[in-house]
């Protein structure tokens, strides 16, 4: 319905709305809204082009000269206010009620498109700009709303459409050519982005003698496009012709380098990247350049490269130690002879950790253990390396440093009795250095034992409480042992004061902390307060996709577009990040645990189990619910006054801003969480990211077959099965996930025919026509000295056939000297397997396992006998002494 422009008195409070708005005045911009809609001279929704209207003879006279302001936009206005004080459904009713009123007014769809965008409904904010260029295709700003939403959603060939409009419109604006460039660029169209980018640049009056920052940047940025495009000679020639002109001169060596090497221009290439070493001496990218440069022919050769390097700069560290990684025999103990003297000398705690990466190798492991005892023995009886050198004696400070390297040696490989000597008789010496109470605590972590380790972790940061890198691995410790309170406590050193360490660490996207928390939960039985670290950590990373925002038009004017394209591919597998893939696989767990096993009513449950329990046992039972109900109420009372007090926090900081950005999010509720109605749904959300871009994992492909198995969608599970087997066909999990998979095709004989004819051709590719007695039966088999494979073949044979539990036991718990992998992670995989129920009811052979585990391994708290019946591990039913995946990251 068209409608007519407001008369100047009301078309002046318009602009100051506006002003208002752009000035983030909300409240004030409302009054003067109020002002205009609240004049009886205007009917509600808008004065029709119809109807007949008397003004005031003044604005009579001035009327028709004002048609760029109506009612329409006024509604509309209003509505984008209300949606800045987070009262969205207000909003929408009066941006609804503008469009009603003139649905051809470009300002009302573009206020529409700002709402959807601000409650992240893109693909709709899209629609509404589409609508609003219909009616106004020249409009700058609605372009530039419209092409932030493109690249945010990678709509490129939109984003390409949108950037040429702009171009056409402003060709003097120097954002118009750099994102129409971007866009081809982006879309792998090289050849046009570098005409764009060219064209652009010959406009830039830069004289030739001028280092200007932004030109450096362009220039780099089109000297990408062209390596990118594998445009190696005119790269070169690009980067060499306006090498005085940028900026970053090491950028210019390193595209040099890399682009002689390519072109196998090999002498000119070695000399630079030889000018890069002289530079920094410490970059290996660099060493392996001039290795590709110089092309050495020997053993010789090759070493004579580092030790030319070596003479120059005899303080560095790289060309001592990259020599090791090829050499071997008495020319790799001579020159390992040599680093370690001066390490143990000069005192280096990441010794050890420089050489982690030679313990691939069994004899260089050897000659390592060899050299390291003898200095040890050799230092203790008269303070040199050898008993057999004269000289200047080392200072006792040697000693420690080769003790705590021994300890980190014999814990790599798996000998943690050696290990605890090693870094007790360290800290007997000197007992106020950090970095040995640390050593110990990862020692124990490594054996098992969490508890212990936390406790010794805590003693390393009792040393010193200022430093924030042990608070935070005290922290991480304590998580992993469980101790989520005292993790909290530990953290609170160094949050903000004044709100609990939880909330300020997720403001801080703090997301370590968030996925050790999740998992503690998750091994508590804590499936409510585990599942709200897991979404919590999500929102993180949606947040981090929305920041883009900040940037598309940030970095064009800033001239960042190197960083900004790394920005974009970087969002594209945002996903792909260890942290996500931690709080995703806590998530799937969980939701599937709750479909397996829906929580039930607490109180139902305990009278029931009340019924069959005698009155001496009734008694303790009510008297130790009274006491968890009053430790409850204290705490929840405490969180009470806790959340009143950060309200009255944020809602006079709102006061004091007087404005809202957005309205509330929904609050995590761990109760809720636990008790969705549909988990399996949940689980999926979860799920498709990973599909998405962590496909390479196979353990990707086994979560989704354990949710597809459930739902019972054999194509999708045929799927995830078909997808892992082509990662690792010998896949303990995955033999599992196979079995059940073709036990349940069979047992379904209602499938469409299609399906089942899909179902068995894909089938018989993998099991060749073999029952599934003899596939399980011929996987032991083949995997006879894996711990991981006979754990996952046994509970296949007890799967199978019930009445084969003894000796699907005996297969499991075998701990011959054949068997590779017999560590603290495996064992306990088997042991928790026994409690769990994958074979049935086995209290006496569980009991024996364990004590057979504990000769095995003493230290390791999952397999040390229970004292009494509270901390029996065995009585635990969410067993939340185990933690096998935590256990042994580095062994």
């Amino acid at each position: 319905m068209p409608s007519v422009p407001l008369p100047p008195k009301e078309s002046n409070l318009f602009k100051r709305i506006l002003k208002c708005y752009e000035q983030k005045q909300y409240k004030n911009g409302l009054k003067f809204c109020k002002m205009i809609l609240s004049n009886p001279k205007f009917a509600e929704h808008g004065v029709q082009s119809n109807t007949p209207v008397q003004w005031d003879d003044e604005d009579q006279n001035t009327w028709w000269k004002h048609t760029s302001v109506n009612l329409p936009k006024t509604l509309a206005m209003k509505g984008l206010t209300l949606n800045c004080l987070g009262k969205k459904e207000e909003a929408y009713e009066f941006v609804r009620k503008g469009l009603r009123n003139d649905v051809k007014s470009h300002v009302c769809w573009h206020v529409y498109g700002l709402l959807q965008r601000s409650d992240k409904k893109y693909d709709e904010a899209i629609k509404c700009y589409r609508n609003a260029l219909k009616l106004d295709k020249d409009n700058l700003q609605i372009l530039r709303d419209l092409s932030l939403l493109q690249i945010q959603m990678r709509d490129l060939e939109g984003y390409r459409e949108t950037r040429y409009q702009l171009l056409q419109l402003r060709p003097t604006q120097r954002a118009s050519w750099i994102g129409y460039a971007i866009a081809y660029h982006l879309l792998k169209d090289y050849d046009m982005a570098l005409k764009l980018l060219e064209e652009f640049r010959k406009t830039q009056q830069i004289p030739p003698n001028k280092i200007d920052y932004e030109y450096s940047e362009l220039i780099l940025y089109q000297n990408q496009v062209m390596r990118e495009a594998d445009l190696f000679q005119e790269s070169l020639e690009h980067i060499e012709t306006y090498e005085k002109q940028i900026c970053d001169k090491l950028m210019v060596e390193e595209i040099k380098g890399e682009m002689l090497l390519k072109l196998g221009r090999l002498k000119e290439a070695g000399e630079v990247y030889k000018e890069l070493i002289e530079r920094n001496a410490e970059n290996w990218y660099y060493y392996e350049g001039l290795e590709k440069a110089l092309q050495p022919s020997t053993l010789e050769e090759r070493l004579q490269i580092y030790e030319e390097v070596s003479k120059r700069h005899p303080r560095a560290v790289s060309p001592r130690r990259l020599p090791l990684n090829f050499v071997s025999g008495e020319k790799f103990r001579e020159l390992l002879d040599k680093f370690l003297r001066v390490n143990f000398s000069k005192g280096c705690p990441p010794l050890f950790t420089t050489l982690k990466s030679l313990y691939y190798n069994p004899e260089k492991v050897s000659t390592i253990q060899e050299l390291v005892t003898g200095y040890e023995t050799s230092l203790k009886t008269c303070d040199l390396f050898s008993t057999c050198e004269n000289g200047e004696k080392e200072p006792p400070t040697t000693l420690l440093w080769v003790r705590y390297f021994l300890a980190q040696h014999f814990d790599k490989l798996g000998q943690c009795s050696l290990a605890l000597d090693y870094i007790n008789t360290a800290i007997a010496s000197t007992p106020t250095l950090i970095e040995l109470f640390y050593l110990k605590a990862k020692i124990y972590k490594h054996v098992g034992n969490l508890k212990e380790a936390a406790k010794w972790m805590d003693e390393a940061q009792s040393l010193d409480t200022a430093d924030r890198f042990i608070n935070s691995k005290c922290a991480k410790y304590m998580l992993r042992a469980n101790m989520v309170k005292d993790a909290e406590e530990m953290c609170s050193k160094f949050t903000r004061e004044g709100t609990s360490a939880m909330e300020n660490l997720n403001e801080m996207q703090c997301m370590w902390f968030q996925t050790e928390c999740a998992a503690a939960y998750q091994r508590l039985g804590k499936y409510g307060d585990a599942l709200k670290k897991c979404h919590e950590v999500e929102r993180h990373f949606f947040e981090i996709t929305d920041d883009q925002f900040d940037f598309h038009t940030y970095c064009m004017r800033k001239m960042t577009l190197r960083a900004y394209v790394d920005l974009l591919r970087l969002e594209d597998v945002l996903r792909k990040h260890a942290f996500y893939f931690k709080a995703a696989r806590s998530a799937i767990e969980i939701y599937l645990k709750l479909h397996d096993n829906p929580l039930t009513n607490e109180s139902k449950e305990q009278e029931v189990n009340s019924e069959n329990l005698s009155a001496k046992e009734l008694k303790k039972m009510l008297s130790k619910q009274r006491r968890a109900q009053k430790k409850a109420k204290l705490e929840e009372e405490r969180k009470h006054a806790e959340r009143e007090r950060q309200q009255k926090n944020q809602k006079k900081k709102r006061d004091e801003e007087e404005e809202e950005t957005s309205g509330p999010r929904e609050e995590l509720i761990p109760e809720k969480l636990e008790r969705v109605e549909n988990p399996l749904e949940e689980a999926i959300k979860f799920l498709i990211p990973l599909k998405n871009l962590i496909g390479d994992e196979i353990e990707t492909h086994l979560l989704a077959f354990e949710i597809y198995f459930r739902k019972g969608k054999f194509l999708l599970m045929l799927q995830s099965v078909k997808r892992a087997f082509a990662i690792d066909s010998n896949n303990p999990w995955l033999h599992e996930c196979l079995i059940k998979f073709s036990k349940a095709v069979s047992d379904h004989s209602n499938l469409p025919e299609i399906v089942s004819k899909v179902l068995t051709q894909e089938m018989q590719k993998i099991f060749v026509n073999k029952n599934l007695e003899s596939f399980n039966e011929e996987f032991l088999k083949h995997n006879a000295t894996s711990v991981q494979h006979q754990l996952s073949g046994a509970k296949m044979m007890y799967f199978l056939d019930k009445s084969r539990q003894e000796k699907a036991i005996a297969v499991a718990t075998r701990l011959d000297k054949n068997m590779r992998d017999k560590n603290v992670k495996t064992l306990t995989k088997v042991f928790e397997a026994l409690l769990d129920g994958s074979f049935g009811s086995c209290h006496t052979q569980c009991e024996e396992y364990q004590a057979a585990c504990h000769k095995l391994f003493p230290y390791t708290s999952a397999f040390m006998p229970a004292t009494n019946e509270d901390d029996s591990s065995i009585a635990s039913v969410n067993h939340t002494a185990i933690n096998h995946d935590l256990l042994s990251n580095e062994i």
